[in-house]
């Protein structure tokens, strides 16, 4: 089970020595990011991007990826629920992740005054989100203080450093509008009409060019947040399964179960005893 299923974030340390590669692309339905602290890097995102010690590589959920060469690298990767936090009032720091899907830049360079500081971020996240530690709305805190302080030092290196983005084709320019709208939305009461609605397009049109430059469908994408969400509630408050369905878009509890269902196999209440008794 990734970090990210369960907590609003999660971190670790990871190295690798020479020669490492990907053939295929990868796509998440989280956000990435990678603190390069050694070694260096070819990274496929739209374009080549090389990445050296002090860079902060950003894969924003949906994003097509693979890493094409890699020397003796060695760096900080952190995944985290991009929905869950594009619901919360810092929705600002997350805004480097709308750039790259527009065409911004995917490396930017830490000042290396920043280095250490960011690595202790990491660290922590890491420690706070590792299997082990008892899940509470006090460990959530801390995960969502922890990464709101990586996100804001990514969100100002960004800014300062990343030039403007490029011209996109028509159908990538909707695929990001319409995961922009899904990340900020799908938790409220959203459908794959609203979605096309905000990005000026018909529902057809919008689900082939999801489904072409993501894999998944608008309904897909606002399940997988609304999905993860849940599993952060679940896992770490004591909310009844019916105020949980409100709190990420369902009005009727027994379509959010039976959604929910559908994509664990199992019940909100019996995921919950089972994920708690893991930690």
């Amino acid at each position: 089970m990734h970090a990210s299923d369960t907590h609003l974030a999660g971190a670790r340390f990871l190295e690798a020595e020479r020669g490492c590669s990907a053939r295929s692309s990868a796509v998440h339905t989280f956000a990435v990011l990678a603190f390069y602290t050694g070694g260096s890097a070819t990274i496929a995102l739209r374009d080549a991007w090389n990445v050296t010690a002090g860079d902060l590589l950003l894969i924003p959920a949906g994003a097509a990826h693979r890493m094409v060469t890699a020397e003796r690298v060695a760096f900080w990767g952190a995944t985290f629920c991009a929905s869950c936090f594009a619901a919360d009032e810092a929705v600002h720091v997350i805004e480097p992740f709308e750039r790259v899907r527009d065409g911004g830049a995917a490396v930017v360079r830490i000042a290396p005054e920043r280095h250490e500081h960011l690595v202790t971020l990491f660290r922590e996240l890491e420690r706070v989100s590792q299997d082990g530690v008892a899940p509470t709305a006090t460990t959530d805190l801390v995960q969502k203080s922890l990464l709101t302080l990586i996100l804001a030092e990514a969100h100002e290196a960004h800014a300062r450093s990343a030039p403007p983005a490029t011209a996109r084709a028509a159908t990538g320019g909707v695929v990001a509008e319409a995961l922009r709208f899904i990340e900020r939305h799908c938790l409220e009461k959203i459908s794959l009409e609203d979605v096309a609605a905000a990005v000026r397009k018909s529902p057809a049109y919008v689900t082939t060019a999801l489904t072409q430059g993501t894999g998944m469908s608008a309904g897909q994408w606002i399940s997988s947040g609304r999905m993860a969400a849940a599993r952060r509630f679940l896992l770490h408050t004591d909310e009844m399964v019916d105020v949980i369905a409100e709190r990420v878009g369902y009005g009727d509890v027994t379509h959010f179960i039976r959604m929910f269902r559908r994509e664990h196999g199992t019940t909100p209440a019996a995921w919950r005893a089972a994920a708690r008794g893991r930690s």
